[in-house]
């Protein structure tokens, strides 16, 4: 099976296009009954997706995944997928969110050396790129790959141009997109980023998950121990109709360690990051949004945690 970042983008330009005009001009309501066909087709012509799906939903149900499991899986995408336009234009206002840790990330603020949320492509990401609606006197910046799904980014972004002018694309040179993040954390700035994904050519550390080893990237953890700054933990779970819960959970005050013992801190860091998002990924399994084989471990032996520390670079997925 093919790694995520060699599948190509779902639907293309155009038809992103049409589905936020859709979106925008005749409402939400109507907009997801346009999910069903739309997820239909992705249902039956992404074999590859379709795979992935029933792979992870057997783990994470513990049970055998059913195609109508797979069904309701991709139909949760296209859900949060239609969402982001809405969370682009109008923020939580027109969702009932309910909060966890509003007081963790209140007390990483407090602190007034910025903070590192990491969060995973476990449910909307969009949706915690808008934790500065609970913190309006903070600077919130995201750190992600726009090179990804381009037409979707465009779309989006031109939503919002302010909320776009905030990100740190993560496809940048890596340096430059370590300096970015240490300079946002020194204006007080919260920087959040997804930590469950690689970068082409990232060092990768294979850890449990799920009852068997997954490959996950070292980078956020590299930058995070040598930065002196909190670390929170950060999901925004879709639970159907307008509701999304927030979960912010403290993971460290700070990971910086000697450099002798660096590559155990970021072992043991990346093992704890695979715990809770194993802990979460059962509790809302249709959330999940890896579309991939996730436990493929192919080459990643060659790209450990000392490989990958001799660049900290490739952030953000």
């Amino acid at each position: 099976m093919t790694v995520w970042h060699e599948r190509p983008e779902a639907g293309g330009a155009r038809a992103v296009r049409l589905m936020s005009w859709i979106a925008r001009a005749l409402g939400r309501p109507v907009a997801r009954l346009v999910l069903f066909p739309v997820s239909a087709f992705f249902l039956f012509v992404r074999g590859p997706e379709r795979v992935a799906s029933r792979t992870f939903l057997t783990r994470a149900l513990g049970r055998p995944a059913t195609l109508l499991d797979v069904a309701k899986h991709v139909f949760t995408f296209a859900s949060v997928t239609l969402d982001r336009v809405y969370l682009m234009t109008g923020g939580l206002d027109r969702f009932d969110a309910e909060v966890h840790g509003v007081e963790v990330l209140q007390r990483a603020v407090a602190s007034g050396r910025g903070a590192l949320l990491f969060g995973s492509h476990l449910g909307s990401f969009d949706a915690l790129r808008l934790v500065g609606d609970l913190r309006r006197d903070v600077p919130v910046r995201v750190v992600i790959d726009l090179s990804q799904s381009p037409a979707l980014s465009e779309t989006l972004n031109a939503l919002n141009p302010s909320l776009a002018a905030s990100v740190i694309d993560a496809s940048g040179e890596p340096t430059s997109v370590v300096i970015a993040i240490g300079a946002a954390l020194q204006e007080g700035a919260l920087v959040a980023m997804p930590a469950d994904r690689d970068r082409p050519g990232g060092s990768m550390l294979p850890v449990p998950f799920l009852g068997e080893p997954a490959p996950l990237p070292t980078a956020p953890w590299i930058a995070a121990v040598a930065l002196d700054v909190p670390v929170l933990l950060c999901f925004g779970l879709f639970r159907g109709g307008r509701r999304y819960e927030l979960v912010f959970e403290h993971f460290a005050d700070t990971l910086r360690a000697p450099r002798a013992e660096r590559n155990a801190r970021v072992a043991q860091a990346v093992a704890q990051f695979a715990e809770r998002l194993a802990f979460h990924a059962r509790r809302a399994p249709y959330n999940w949004f890896n579309f991939y084989d996730f436990w493929n471990t192919r080459g990643v032996a060659a790209r450990g945690v000392a490989d990958g520390a001799a660049r900290d670079g490739r952030i953000g997925a």
